[in-house]
């Protein structure tokens, strides 16, 4: 729960006095909210309401560096969008497009602080037949465009040979069966989550399932060494390291952008890529992807 100053202590912290305070919740819109008849402060809006107010900066330090031909990409991991980066730099040398790996979740949020231009995802909803317009909905004070990016096949990554026998979700509930885990907020843990929910398994029982790490390439490497017997993941990791994979279900990944930065050049570029015939065969068949929805725009249904 974020931390809540009194009065008194909002005062404190914006060294003045008690009445100026409530003089500032009334004419310069300080944060607050009221709860049993006294007036609580969240401390990390109070915060906020200072910098946002923040007259004065100092002059920054000069720069060679072109923001406007700056490609930020967030949220979701992902080896056809690396792949997809990569041919984005090569392709236009006078832009840079980086990727920050904050998970789908943390991609919504990065979107919402506008501190990136395309944030990519894959949270499917609780009717498990979409994703990401609920999570859009709860999220963002506006819908931005959806793009598809591909279609990509989800699963658990297993050990060659599959020596521990794994059939279903279920089966990590037997003992002796370690799993190497994605972090909190990211697509594929909710449906790591949601499967032993179906299978009514304690996540908190399964060894390893605390095991949380960054990226699908890491957790199959996890898997590759022998550090775990199985992991959540995307076919395409077991397909470049030679593992095992048990399919869960296919999903939609999107590439979530705001309004008023889609006709961007730089983003208008990095999405025509996906109608390229090079972007298309970075991967060969039957390694995890689909692309015939590459680049759509999607809708919710209804």
């Amino acid at each position: 729960m974020a931390t809540m100053l009194s009065t008194k202590e909002a005062a404190k912290f914006l060294n003045v006095n008690e009445k100026m305070v409530y003089t500032l919740v009334a004419e310069k819109g300080l944060p607050a909210t009221k709860i049993t008849g006294k007036w609580l402060f969240p401390k990390h809006l109070v915060e906020q309401w200072v910098e946002i107010n923040t007259v004065n900066y100092p002059q920054p330090l000069q720069s060679d560096v072109n923001y406007q031909k700056l490609l930020i990409i967030t949220g979701s991991n992902d080896v056809l969008l690396s792949h997809t980066i990569s041919l984005f730099n090569k392709q236009f040398p006078e832009y840079i497009a980086v990727f920050g790996n904050l998970g789908s979740m943390g991609g919504l949020r990065a979107l919402r602080q506008s501190q990136c231009h395309i944030a990519a995802s894959h949270l499917l909803q609780e009717n498990e037949d979409q994703y990401n317009f609920k999570a859009v909905e709860s999220e963002l004070n506006e819908t931005p465009a959806i793009v598809n990016f591909c279609q990509r096949e989800q699963g658990l990554i297993l050990a060659k040979g599959n020596p521990k026998a794994v059939k279903a979700v279920a089966d990590l509930g037997k003992k002796g069966i370690r799993i190497a885990n994605r972090a909190l907020g990211t697509g594929t843990r909710l449906l790591l989550d949601l499967e032993l929910k179906k299978a009514k398994l304690n996540s908190q029982k399964i060894q390893g399932y605390q095991n949380e790490l960054p990226s699908h390439l890491d957790v199959g490497l996890e898997v590759s060494s022998g550090n775990a017997d199985v992991a959540p993941g995307i076919r395409i990791v077991a397909h470049l390291l030679g593992l095992d994979f048990l399919p869960l279900r296919w999903e939609r990944f999107d590439l979530l952008i705001p309004k008023g930065r889609f006709f961007e050049k730089g983003v208008q570029l990095f999405l025509g890529l996906m109608h390229d015939q090079k972007f298309k065969s970075l991967f060969p068949p039957n390694s995890g992807y689909k692309l015939e929805t590459s680049g759509k725009v999607v809708f919710p249904d209804g």
